[in-house]
């Protein structure tokens, strides 16, 4: 992965308000005639829930780009700041399917006609692909900051108006990420796919062979996050056990990361038919076999995390790991067999099975960088070896 690739996934600059609008107003006023049909500036309050009305009736096939910078902040002593690759959702329609960019940039074709709407996403989560939330609109009031947008409706394609826009110049190398983008994406590994949720990222790629002799699986992570995910269906018995290899490059954290303020790393982990997951991270310095519930508040009920490797003694370097899942759960979440709420009334039913294997990424809090690698990744069970990577 190149450095001018992940450069360019992010501004160079977080220019103001007024800098975006005034930088791009002037390169639209110098674009020749018919390059665009048409564009419209917005203001999106990071403390109104979604969803915000543009008043914008996108036609069926019609080519958009959406270009915003700005940030929604969680105000505390932390200085939590949330940036539009992750914040800025769109819908068209009022029953359309929700979805994000990967960048702060984004070009797509209207697939229905409808009214385009924005979406605010933290502190929220979305239940349904149709943008229902899993917090009530009151969990925005506290937010604060916003999203500042550019719709630009072209008459032709994206890219020709973009490479035509950029010819007279950039702000922030908006244009230019773009460009990339629709050119050079980083697509997520064969078989896997991003968890739909979270929306759709450039994070994980395909690296060289690992020394497995499979190809790795590369993360790249700042100030975002994502949940890449491969379905598999094993059952879950005494000698399951997950296998796999990882390099470690970067901490996107370099405090405990079992507080919400903390909270980036990178990790594998299991997902259960409970709707339990159990996330395996290599810390920058909690011990090994810590494990706590995610303090992401609409992660509390359903994910525990434990250290699975610690310091960085061994950055840089493939590492071999291994842990029985059955006890690991048993340990960390709950006893396995029968129900028992006095260990966590939360999970209200045993795992059977494992039904996907995830890797995720999280740099939103500390806004840092993270990068890892990822080689073979294997489920044993009953004698059986389950190739997952």
């Amino acid at each position: 992965m190149s450095s001018v690739a992940v450069s360019l996934r992010k501004p160079t600059t977080d220019p103001t308000p007024e800098d975006f609008r005034s930088g791009l107003s002037t390169l639209l006023e110098k674009l020749p005639a018919n390059t665009v049909q048409g564009h419209a500036f917005f203001s999106v309050p990071a403390n109104e829930p979604p969803w915000f009305d543009t008043g914008l009736d996108l036609r069926a096939g019609e080519h958009v780009t959406v270009l915003a910078v700005g940030h929604a902040v969680l105000p505390s002593e932390h200085d939590l700041r949330f940036y539009p690759d992750m914040q800025l959702w769109y819908r068209v329609g009022e029953s359309g399917h929700i979805f994000r960019g990967t960048r702060q940039s984004h070009s797509f074709m209207a697939s229905q006609p409808g009214r385009l709407y924005f979406g605010s996403y933290f502190p929220g989560e979305w239940t349904t692909r149709t943008g229902a939330m899993a917090v009530g609109t009151e969990a925005y009031r506290m937010m604060q900051g916003g999203l500042e947008i550019l719709v630009l409706r072209w008459a032709d394609h994206p890219l020709d108006g973009l490479k035509r826009m950029v010819a007279l110049g950039d702000v922030s190398s908006l244009l230019a990420s773009e460009i990339d983008r629709l050119q050079h994406a980083v697509k997520p590994p064969e078989g896997w796919e991003y968890l739909w949720f979270l929306g759709q990222s450039e994070i994980y790629g395909t690296g060289p062979d690992s020394p497995a002799q499979r190809p790795s699986i590369t993360c790249y992570t700042q100030r975002d996050a994502a949940i890449l995910h491969k379905n598999v269906s094993v059952p879950l018995s005494p000698d399951t056990r997950l296998c796999w290899s990882w390099k470690m490059e970067t901490f996107p954290c370099q405090l405990p990361e079992n507080t919400l303020e903390n909270h980036d790393y990178l990790s594998i982990a299991v997902e259960f038919d409970n709707g339990q997951d159990l996330a395996f991270f290599w810390s920058s310095q909690l011990p090994v076999d810590t494990g706590f519930r995610c303090p992401i508040p609409t992660w509390t009920a359903r994910e525990t995390h434990v250290v699975a490797r610690s310091g960085s003694e061994s950055l840089g370097r493939w590492m071999d790991e291994e842990r029985p899942l059955h006890t690991y759960y048993e340990r960390f979440v709950g006893t396995i067999g029968k129900r028992d709420e006095t260990h966590d009334p939360r999970v209200v039913a045993p795992p059977t099975r494992i039904e996907r294997i995830w890797l995720i990424a999280n740099s939103m809090f500390r806004r840092q960088q993270g990068r890892c690698d990822y080689g073979a990744i294997e489920l044993q069970t009953g004698g059986k070896i389950i190739r997952v990577n």
